[in-house]
């Protein structure tokens, strides 16, 4: 699964041929969720409370990035790296 950002410790990652809906996982230590990027819900699974605010974040401000890399994978190719936080 390609990593497309890392920043605080967290990784962005999105599978290709994933099931809708367009989605991406975030992993921090042991725990991952799954976020949904048109409402940015998450779908499946638990962060700690800071690390979730800052893949929220991190999120809003990639949208279009990640629809853009979500449509990429959607056709069996790499998805682009996004810059991280700050």
């Amino acid at each position: 699964m390609p990593t497309i950002s890392t920043f605080y410790g967290i990784l962005v990652q999105m599978f290709w041929n994933e099931h809708a809906p367009p989605h991406f996982h975030a992993l921090y230590a042991e725990d991952e969720v799954l976020i949904d990027i048109r409402t940015l819900e998450v779908m499946e699974g638990n962060l700690p409370r800071r690390a979730l605010a800052l893949v929220l974040e991190w999120s809003q401000e990639h949208r279009n990035e990640l629809m853009e890399d979500w449509n990429l994978c959607a056709q069996n190719q790499p998805p682009k790296k996004i810059h991280p936080l700050p």
